[in-house]
């Protein structure tokens, strides 16, 4: 009996696996089924504005598809989904056709129109100096172009063919200043173009009327003959660098011609060489994007031309250095009146050139100021008519309780070759700019300085001139007087002297020329046109 159920057992389970085993089979079959049938995907490639349908294996790339179907793509033609992808099920396939064109066109650079004040002219008269000439400038445009449809145009690159011509009318402004006796030459700097009055102020007469001298140079020759400027660099070429270029010019001809000396980036100093016929100096920069927009050289070019404007002679005297402490302003100089020694002046000392070694040589080193901005202080410095002895401006120690580096303590001061150094006025602030006058027939001369205001704030303040004997006594207030709006800071001009006309002090006043004469106590307004920013006297 056990035998038998046991039997009947075995037999249902043998049953059960059969249909366990068939049912698992069916399954599997149906998943190689469904697996089989899930090899092919469908994809919608769109190309060419036409859609085509392309039955593919799942998981090949976009690359590799686009290889099968003999589509070819340029550089700049774009598809999405990206050509890496792998591609697992349907979907579209989108190339987008990119291709691109330059384009040349010609356009037409309107001339400027500028007007020059003339105080020699009679109010209202008008006179044409410079007719207006149009310049041409090529324009290449970056055309794109997405399945032929322009998406953008771009400026690729701009050349200037030919500059224009501003047009230059002189408008008379003739003002009712009684015209005053002045010896030699006073040459001015007006609204960028350059003037000389000559034998009395009435006499004054055009010599550079394009407006763009930038006053960064602006210094007669002793002789009065020739006057060396710079001017702005207006029309900048591709891979040019350049800030700004120095000129000379003949003041005694008719029609004056500049002479490009081919000298660029000139911002502290270029000067003629006192007994040299011809001869200037000058010290370069490196234009920079970042402030204050160069980088100084801090070096030391001796330079002669003939009258053509062909170099005669070019000398380095001092290589391009650092320049010490804030040595990136720059360095200043100054020649003695025979042209035998010049001095230097920079941040963190003044000194010396020795011409044999080609070096600075220190005669007093002081504390730089920190000035707390992207500019840097150089101290002022003249020589006296004996050539021996130099005045300066000195920053001192302060009794406040300031360092000695933002200190506002300024002095005038003098230094002789042996390094005797004399305090002659305190607290004149830091724009004082001495200036010794030439000897009287006794040997006395006198020297004029700035006095600000406001010591205490003297890069803002403003400054009254005064003048002092040559050792610093008799200290006196010459211009402008007491409760009258201050001087901006500049470097004042002596004039010449003659048996008719007393020395006199030349400056600017609220944008104007003034003559001062100080022995008389009178001031004498000669411009009116509000626009002058530098002048010379020789």
């Amino acid at each position: 009996m056990k035998s038998s159920n046991l039997i009947i057992f075995h037999q249902k389970n043998y049953l059960s696996l059969i249909l366990l085993l068939a049912s698992i089979s069916f399954i599997l079959a149906g998943c190689s089924s469904l697996s089989t049938n899930s090899e092919t995907i469908q994809i919608t490639l769109v190309v060419d504005q036409t859609q085509q349908i392309i039955n593919t294996t799942k998981g090949i790339t976009v690359s590799e598809l686009l290889g099968e179907s003999q589509v070819t793509l340029s550089t700049l033609d774009r598809v999405d989904p990206p050509l890496y992808t792998q591609l697992t099920n349907s979907g579209t396939i989108t190339i987008t056709r990119v291709r691109e064109e330059y384009k040349i066109e010609e356009n037409v650079i309107q001339f400027e129109h500028q007007t020059v004040r003339n105080e020699s002219l009679p109010e209202g008269q008008t006179r044409l100096i410079q007719a207006g000439v149009n310049g041409t400038q090529q324009i290449t445009y970056r055309i794109v172009y997405e399945d032929n449809v322009q998406v953008s145009k771009t400026v690729f690159k701009t050349t200037t063919i030919s500059e224009s011509l501003p047009e230059i009318v002189m408008v008379g402004v003739q003002t009712p200043f009684t015209a005053i006796e002045i010896p030699g030459t006073v040459a001015y700097l007006t609204a960028g173009n350059a003037w000389i009055m000559e034998g009395n102020t009435g006499n004054r007469r055009p010599i550079i009327t394009t407006g763009d001298l930038d006053g960064r140079v602006f210094d007669l020759s002793t002789d009065g003959k020739w006057l060396l400027f710079t001017r702005k660099v207006t029309a900048i070429e591709e891979g040019d660098n350049q800030i700004n270029e120095l000129f000379v010019v003949d003041v005694t001809k008719e029609e004056p011609q500049p002479i490009d000396l081919k000298v660029a980036n000139i911002i502290h100093h270029a000067a003629w060489v006192p007994g040299l016929p011809q001869t200037i100096t000058y010290s370069t920069v490196e234009p920079r994007s970042t402030a204050p927009g160069w980088q100084a050289n801090n070096d030391l070019v001796l330079f002669a031309f003939s009258d053509t404007g062909m170099i005669v002679r070019k000398e380095t005297i001092i290589d391009t250095n650092s320049g010490g402490i804030y040595g990136w302003w720059g360095t200043s100089f100054s020649w003695s009146s025979d042209g035998e020694r010049l001095a230097y002046a920079r941040p963190d000392s003044i000194g010396y050139v020795d011409f044999e070694t080609k070096s600075l040589v220190p005669l007093l080193e002081m504390v730089p100021l920190q000035t707390q901005g992207d500019w840097a202080w150089v101290p002022g410095i003249c020589w006296a008519p004996e050539d021996d002895l130099l005045y300066f401006i000195l920053h001192g120690s302060s009794t406040s309780s300031t360092s000695p580096e933002t200190s506002q303590a300024f002095h005038l001061s003098s230094i002789l070759d042996s390094k005797i150094q004399v305090s002659l006025v305190e607290q004149t602030g830091m724009f004082a700019y001495p200036v010794a006058s030439p000897q009287d027939t006794n040997g006395r001369y006198q020297v004029a300085y700035l006095q600000a205001i406001f010591s205490d704030q003297s890069e803002s303040s403003r400054y009254r001139l005064y003048i002092m004997d040559q050792d610093g006594s008799n200290r006196t207030l010459v211009f402008p007087d007491e409760g009258s709006t201050g001087l901006q800071p500049q470097q004042v001009v002596w004039g010449m002297s003659s048996p008719s006309s007393p020395r006199m002090i030349g400056l600017i006043y609220q944008g104007n020329l003034w003559l001062i004469t100080p022995g008389k106590n009178t001031a004498n307004q000669i411009t009116g046109d509000g626009s002058i920013v530098k002048i010379d006297w020789e």
